[in-house]
């Protein structure tokens, strides 16, 4: 899940019950829908991200912040009270990168859909309608 970033150089999110809340000090890569198996599970449908360095990720409240292993490559970062899908991060990224879910951006974000990924493996139940790649 890694392309070039874009502004907007400062945005905040959080969870629903903001028990997590972040900001990116840094620049945002605009939105990869995934559409794969495991980001369906976590997410109930597809898992819309942007991306910034970790670096330029800053936790402002994280007390219920928790990181699941969900492969041998990446883990996921979720709130343990509301159960907001709120991070990806692979282990083997250069520079360090983390993805964040499009959903807990604070609006306007100013992004766009890209890109889907995994597309073979996305459920019966909708269409892709964009005209994104």
């Amino acid at each position: 899940m890694s392309e070039q970033p874009k502004t907007p150089v400062r945005a905040s999110g959080g969870c629903l019950c903001g028990g997590v809340r972040y900001e990116i000090r840094g620049p945002l890569r605009d939105v990869i829908a995934c559409h794969c198996s495991q980001c369906r599970r976590t997410s109930g449908h597809f898992v819309a991200a942007s991306q910034a360095r970790s670096a330029d990720l800053a936790l402002l409240e994280s007390t219920t912040l928790k990181w699941y292993r969900s492969s041998p490559e990446a883990e996921r970062g979720f709130c343990s009270r509301c159960g907001g899908n709120l991070f990806w991060r692979p282990d083997a990224a250069e520079p360090a990168v983390t993805s964040i879910m499009a959903g807990t951006l604070d609006a306007p974000t100013g992004l766009r859909v890209m890109q889907h990924i995994f597309v073979a493996d996305k459920s019966d139940y909708y269409e892709i309608g964009d005209t994104a790649p």
